[in-house]
This record gives structure tokens, sequence and C-alpha cells, in this order.
């Protein structure tokens, strides 16, 4: 589901309703925003909510362990040892559905050999560099002694897998939010403020990313002896444009969004 959708135009008012009706009960409105996000994670592909609710588990284990450990202990039990252990795997997924295809791909180039039998050949997953670094960002801050671990696993959740930055960013340090996590408040002055910078985000996105993408689009499908260095050239302007204002729009939905959810 993305926010320049019609699917999201009908998800974000039912959502924001309900999480407003909800009150002040915090726990419940942090499951509910977590179930939201499965949700609008889920919408393009079920199967890899898989991936994030694993990372969350892992990350909220590896969490208490880390805090629990002490350092005085044998060195396979320290800190450091779950730290490496959760880096290990989070980054490992991460390696196997960006780049294993790839790298296989280019050592059958390079060695000359068939390496087709060996592809996993498997979609790589929406956003899941950003849910990632999101819950590496947490054990870190665990691990330095900047934060304590998070007990409840739907608050940690939350932070892992809210919908706002979840598909493109921008990536929040847990430290950043904690407090806002255990305690927020939603008032409409706020929700106002959100919503003008989710559509100052949108415009950013549709009406210039989108415009110079379809520009970029039309001139790099054509072979490279078919225009001059004129097209050349506007060409790779108006995929600057794309990359900066896709990426500044999204962030500034994302930002908007956060700050209606308080």
């Amino acid at each position: 589901m993305l926010f320049n959708s019609l699917e999201f135009a009908l998800f974000l008012p039912i959502v924001f309703a309900i999480y407003w009706l909800l009150g002040k009960r915090l726990r419940l409105q942090n499951a509910f925003v977590v179930l939201a996000s499965y949700v609008f994670y889920g919408w393009w592909d079920w199967r890899f909510l898989l991936l994030i609710a694993f990372t969350s588990l892992c990350s909220w284990g590896s969490g208490l362990l880390i805090n629990r450990t002490p350092y005085t202990v044998h060195r396979t039990l320290s800190p450091k040892f779950w730290m490496a252990a959760n880096i290990f795997i989070n980054l490992g997924i991460l390696a196997v559905f960006k780049y294993y295809d790839f790298f296989v791909s280019e050592f059958g180039h390079i060695f000359g050999i068939s390496t087709e039998s060996l592809l996993l050949r498997i979609i790589l997953p929406v956003g899941i560099s950003f849910y990632t670094f999101q819950a590496l960002s947490y054990l870190i801050d665990v691990y330095r002694g900047e934060v304590k671990a998070q007990k409840d696993i739907y608050k940690l959740a939350l932070y892992i897998c809210l919908f706002p930055p979840l598909i493109a960013g921008p990536i929040v340090k847990y430290h950043d939010v904690e407090e806002q996590i255990e305690d927020r408040e939603v008032n409409f002055e706020q929700v106002i403020i959100g919503v003008k910078r989710f559509i100052i985000g949108l415009s950013k996105k549709v009406l210039i990313a989108n415009t110079m993408g379809a520009i970029a689009d039309k001139i790099f499908t054509q072979a490279p002896d078919a225009f001059g260095h004129g097209i050349a050239w506007l060409g790779a302007i108006a995929y600057t444009f794309q990359i900066y204002f896709d990426f500044s729009g999204y962030s500034d939905m994302a930002i908007g969004l956060g700050l209606i959810f308080g």
C-alpha cells in the first residue's frame, strides 16, 4: 500500500478514527497501530509479515538479554555476544534477500560457470532495509546503555513496524522517540500541522517526483544513439529530481503522519 494510492486514502481515516476513539489507553493504541501497520504492509504481500514479526521478536529478546547479562560472566554470554548475534541474523536476512542472487550471478559471469540452479529468485521485501536498521538502532542504544531494554513487545513492535516510515524511511533512532512511545498526546493543532506536512510531501511525490520520473523513463528507455547530449543531460537531471523529491516527499509524509498520531 502506497501513500499516494486510493487504498491508503481509505485506510488512513479509518485507522486514525479508531486510534482517536481509543483515547489515552496507550497499550490498546500501541497494539492497534501495530495491527494497522501489519495490515498496511501485508497489503503488498502478507507472507513478508513473518519477516517483520521475526525481526521484532528477535530484537525484543536480544535487548532483554543484553540488558540482563552482566559483563562479568563467560564471554559467550556477554552483551557483546548477543549484540553480535542479532546483527548477524538481521544483516544476514537482509543480505540474502537483497544481494544473494546478485553475487551468485556475478560469480558465475566472472568464472564462466552456470549458477542458475543456485539462484533463489526471491522477491525483495519492500522496506526491509528500513525496518532492519530501525531494529539495529534500538539494540545499539540498549548496548551502549543509552536506553533500557523495552519489556513491552507492543511498544518495540510499534517502533520497528510503524507504518509511516516503514516503506521508505526516514530511519529513526530509538532514543529519539522512546518517550513518545511511552507517553504521547494527540491534539487538534498537532493533527493540522501533520496533515499540512503530509500534503506537502504528497505534492512533492505526485507532482514533481512522478513527473520527473516519467521524463527520465522516456529518455532512458531509448537507445543511447537516439538522442544528443542535451537530451541525455535532461534525462540525468530529471532522474536526479525524481530521486530527491521521491525521498523528500516520503520523508515529509512520514513526519506528517507521525505528528497526526502523536
